[in-house]
């Protein structure tokens, strides 16, 4: 019997195309047709975690991510996945607490990145992802290179996301800016980059990215329906402090 998803969604638009790519088979087939795995999944306002992320505060992102865990734990979800890479950098802090074992998402992105033979990666994504640890430590673990955007890419990528992309908003001209913040990794030598945020892979993709994409949102699932149906691994849990 296939396993039980539990997803612990942050923002909308990334959670549902993480969800859809789940239900439609992440781009592999499913053993019959339209028998995808059991999915639960469970958000607060996305307000609730921008609220902290603002202030810094990731005991604060940790405590709305276990609220969710439990909850789904509750549904009977066998794991968790969590299709945000931003708040992915408090689940050191989850571990110890969690009902469930968790996949990360920068684990199935770094894994698919050595399976492709890239060498140098450039990572996108929100401020807080982009000048946070979560991508640099699971990519330098496998002994690949990483870039960040410069200074005026990192600011005009990150509110493209949060102003647009986690609305709904999708504005041409900001795509045309995605793609040359994209470009200048490139110019840097990069040879793929990574869709950092699970909503750039609304509007950038392998036909029209200047460098080859590595797409968080579609490798999440693939891992999770992996996981669930052939009896893949998570991360472990932790023995809880104290």
């Amino acid at each position: 019997m296939a396993q039980h998803i539990g997803i612990v969604a942050c923002s909308a638009e990334g959670a549902a195309l993480c969800y859809r790519a789940i239900c439609s088979g992440a781009g592999a087939p499913l053993p019959q047709r339209y028998a995808h795995p059991e999915v639960s999944m469970h958000t607060p306002p996305l307000a609730d975690y921008v609220a902290r992320l603002e202030r810094g505060d990731w005991h604060g992102v940790a405590d709305l991510m276990l609220a969710s865990a439990e909850k789904l734990a509750r549904t009977g979800a066998d794991f968790l996945i969590c299709p945000d890479n931003t708040i992915h950098q408090a689940l050191p802090q989850v571990l110890p607490r969690s009902p469930l074992p968790w996949l990360h998402i920068a684990d199935a992105v770094a894994a698919e990145a050595l399976a492709r033979g890239y060498r140098r990666i450039g990572i996108t994504g929100t401020r807080w992802l982009v000048d946070g640890p979560v991508y640099p430590e699971k990519l330098e673990a496998r002994g690949l290179g990483w870039v960040r955007p410069e200074a005026a890419d990192r600011d005009a990528i990150g509110g493209i996301i949060m102003e647009e992309l986690v609305e709904g908003v999708f504005d041409p001209a900001s795509t045309r800016r995605l793609q040359q913040a994209i470009a200048r990794l490139g110019d840097r030598g990069c040879d793929a980059v990574v869709l950092g945020c699970t909503e750039l892979p609304l509007v950038i993709d392998g036909a029209n990215s200047p460098l080859p994409t590595l797409d968080s949102t579609r490798l999440l699932a693939r891992a999770a329906l992996r996981r669930a149906l052939q009896g893949g691994t998570a991360l472990p849990l932790k023995p809880a402090a104290g």
